[in-house]
């Protein structure tokens, strides 16, 4: 999986979303590069900025992220007032974008203007949804740690790290001028709460989320401490009062109508689909997902009959396949270094198979933090304003602790040589670190970068990459890839059974532990996100799985000998994090006349 930018994250608060992926499906037209005139782009990415600007403004921690140091010492403003100051603005910038798009003579930025304005429609769609139906859950010491996150890390320089001070101050409302953040908090929830009818955040959520607060508390600290940053301590000793106070605020005013179905309107889940660029119906979904899902099981009993054979294994059923390959746990100050001598080998298969055209720079990979704690990722470079930074391959040991513990759980699914191969090859190469910087390498369009990237077209990549390199394996390899495969596919049939009531999460653990074979923790995480954590998103990662791999059985069929997987692949990402349909059109208008 990949973790999106702090831009989204924190534009989240201006459609008053919070949880939700701001991250629209771009508009249902073909766009095709030229790639001999590109003089048209300075155009389209003029148009483009008059969005990012707006962005930028009203999520400045956003901004900071994506290197554009001046907004470091800014914070986001989640008032009714600033939303509304929002909201004028964007109108101003789509009267000017939707006039241009009268006028434009050229195809490529007519294309593109007509992104934006689907981006534009498609927010208010979600904003006018949430302000008329939704009492959200506004996590304040999330929120605020990913705002000192996005400048104590590594990829910012020293110079700019202590911004963070300044940025905590304000979070506190020790700046003179500024409000603490978590008074703002309440006060836009209060807002909601006064409509009537409205509808409450899960209670599971509720719970969960506050259960793991102490988390977050105890990782701004330490981040202040890691880069040896000083005259914090104060803002942060009122700060951590104020959070605590929040915290017990949202149990009093919060928690007791929080709702204990946590099942989405049918409204409410068709737009969380829409957001992640799920375009089908979910029963249409769960029905490719259900078959799938018996199709990667029977590929996966071949194989581990095989392994189960060659070392005298008792059970040639592969859950008792896999379970025994958990058992060979790696140490763990030697998984680091297995994960970096893995990826070379991978590297060597993909030069090898001419499967995919490799950078000349290693990749980053590091562990996971205690507030990192969860499933592997990916976070993306900046894209805009990029000096030089590259992703990480985030390798989490830990799952967040479990409601009413204060400990973090264990999983064995990651810390075992099987599981190096698929987990490497989506997360770094030929996956989402080949994605993602190839984007900041090669130049994208603006409109692309920003306001076409959804869930689907970059988990589908994810899955594909894993894909094309599971024939190259050893057959432990391949079984623990088929493995994740299984995995997607039960998400594309468990979330959207689970939403439509179908299933319960008794049914979605049983599916996930006993026929998927994940630990216990890993799966309660996996439920939690079908349920309250991201209702609809899982499903995108199948999705965008099986939309391009027809897309490569097409072009196939219709090159045979003279299709290049190579070429096709170095074409598909030099498009950038385009959906489904827009590739095939790029594919077909451009790919396949520069083939024949």
């Amino acid at each position: 999986m990949f973790k999106p930018v702090l831009a989204v994250v924190f534009l989240s608060i201006a459609i008053w979303t919070f949880g939700q992926s701001t991250t629209p499906m771009s508009a249902p037209t073909s766009i095709t590069l030229n790639q001999s005139d590109r003089s048209w782009i300075a155009t389209s990415n003029r148009y483009t900025n008059l969005l990012i600007e707006i962005t930028r403004k009203y999520a400045p921690e956003g901004a900071s992220e994506q290197g554009l140091a001046e907004y470091d010492e800014l914070i986001s403003n989640p008032t009714l007032a600033s939303e509304n100051s929002r909201v004028a603005e964007t109108k101003v910038a789509q009267a000017k974008i939707q006039a241009a798009l009268s006028t434009e003579q050229n195809e490529y930025v007519k294309q593109d203007l007509q992104i934006l304005l689907h981006n534009i429609d498609f927010n208010r769609k979600q904003q006018e949804f949430y302000e008329a139906h939704v009492v959200p859950y506004a996590n304040a010491s999330a929120y605020i740690f990913g705002g000192l996150r996005a400048l104590l890390d590594d990829k910012v320089g020293p110079e700019r790290r202590k911004a963070a001070i300044v940025r905590l101050r304000k979070y506190a409302g020790v700046e003179p001028g500024y409000l603490p953040m978590v008074d703002l908090f309440k006060a836009r929830v209060e807002a909601q709460i006064a409509k009537p009818g409205m509808i409450y955040p899960p209670k599971e959520e509720v719970e969960t989320a506050l259960s793991r607060n102490g988390e977050y508390l105890d990782a701004i600290p330490a981040l202040f401490k890691h880069y040896g940053l000083t005259g914090w301590e104060e803002s942060w000793a009122k700060l951590k009062v104020q959070l605590a106070a929040y915290d017990e605020w949202t149990k009093q005013t919060i928690l007791p109508k929080a709702r204990a179905d946590f099942r989405l309107s049918p409204e409410q889940y068709a737009l969380s689909l829409e957001v992640f660029g799920v375009d089908i119906s979910p029963g249409q979904l769960a029905v490719l997902a259900h078959q799938s899902f018996k199709e990667y099981q029977g590929e996966m009993q071949i194989i581990a009959t095989q392994i189960a054979k060659e070392h005298g294994w008792p059970s040639i059923d592969y859950r008792d396949v896999i379970r025994r390959l958990k058992q060979d746990q790696l140490a763990s100050d030697a998984i680091l270094p297995f994960y970096k001598n893995r990826l070379h080998e991978i590297e060597a298969i993909i030069v090898k198979q001419n499967l995919v055209t490799l950078p000349d720079r290693p990749v980053r990979i590091r562990f996971g933090t205690p507030a990192e704690n969860g499933a592997p990722h990916m976070v993306p470079p900046p894209f805009l304003n990029n000096t030089g930074q590259q992703g990480e391959f985030v390798l989490p040991l830990n799952m967040p602790a479990a409601v009413g513990s204060s400990q973090s759980q264990k999983v064995d699914d990651y810390s075992y040589d099987a599981a190096s191969w698929t987990l490497i090859a989506h997360e770094a190469r030929p996956g989402h670190e080949l994605q993602f910087d190839s984007m900041v390498e090669q130049g994208v369009l603006l409109a692309r970068e920003m306001y076409t990237l959804n869930s689907t077209n970059v988990e589908g990549w994810g899955v594909y990459s894993e894909y094309i390199m599971q024939p190259y394996m050893p057959l432990e390899g391949q079984l623990i890839s088929l493995q994740f495969r299984l995995l997607r596919a039960a998400r594309a049939y468990l979330d959207p059974e689970l939403q439509a009531g179908l299933i319960q999460p008794k049914d979605a653990m049983r599916v996930l532990t006993e026929d998927v074979v994940f630990s216990a923790p890993f799966a309660n995480q996996e439920v939690e996100r079908y349920t309250f954590g991201a209702p609809g998103q899982a499903t995108s990662y199948f999705y965008g799985f099986i939309k391009l791999l027809q897309l490569r059985s097409d072009i196939e069929t219709m090159l045979g000998p003279r299709f290049d997987q190579k070429k096709f692949h170095d074409f598909v990402l030099s498009q950038g994090p385009l959906p489904p349909d827009l590739i095939r059109v790029a594919v077909m208008e451009s790919f396949i006349p520069s083939q024949r």
